[in-house]
This record gives structure tokens, sequence and C-alpha cells, in this order.
């Protein structure tokens, strides 16, 4: 996992950091089990999601419901991904599976 100097900088200045580094350490393990590479973008995209989910879940939080349907063209992988980020993070609903699903599948997208 390559990082910017934005990136570091989202994970420096969060207020959950050992919490944020804890669930980057996992979807990066995930990732490379799926062989998924995203950009240094995508990764930094990707942080600054997961630091609002953290900060969702701690405050108890819950974001406007989503449509599953939406998500129907997201890889099985994306979303499997995407659950165990969400269930390692906890306090979340389900519908945050489905948002953080869509940074996954534009990674795997990188190689096609």
């Amino acid at each position: 996992m390559k990082l910017t100097d934005d990136a570091q900088k989202i994970i420096d200045e969060s207020p959950n950091k050992v919490e944020l580094e804890a669930a980057l350490e996992q979807i990066n393990e995930l990732l490379e089990e799926q062989a998924i590479q995203p950009t240094e973008l995508q990764w930094t995209i990707l942080i600054n999601h997961v630091n609002e989910m953290i900060k969702r879940s701690i405050a108890g939080e819950k974001m406007s419901g989503v449509d599953p349907q939406m998500f129907e063209e997201v890889s099985k992988e994306a979303l499997m991904i995407s659950d165990k980020v969400v269930q390692h993070i906890g306090n979340l609903p389900q519908d945050e599976m489905y948002v953080l699903s869509i940074h996954f599948e534009a990674a795997r997208q990188n190689e096609a």
C-alpha cells in the first residue's frame, strides 16, 4: 500500500488513528488476497471514507439508507471485502457495506 502525503495526513490527523490503521491493515490484506491493487488516489479516497465510517460507528450515527439493487453490478469479491470491513469496524448498518464496495469494485477494474 503506497500512500500519498494526503492519505498519510488523513491517518495522522484522525482522532481514531489506531482504529483507522487497524482497519486499513485488514483492508490491505483482503485486497492482496483478491489481487486488487488500488491506485494512490483510490487509497486516499478509501482512507477518507473508512475514517468517516469509524467516526459514524463511534458516534452511533447512521447514514441514510441505500437501495441494494443499485449495487447489483458490484462483484461478490468487492461486497465480501466490504462486508468484512463493516463487521470489523462494528456498530454500522449493512448499508455501509454497499457504499464501501464501490471503492473495491473500482480498484478491481484497474487491471481490466
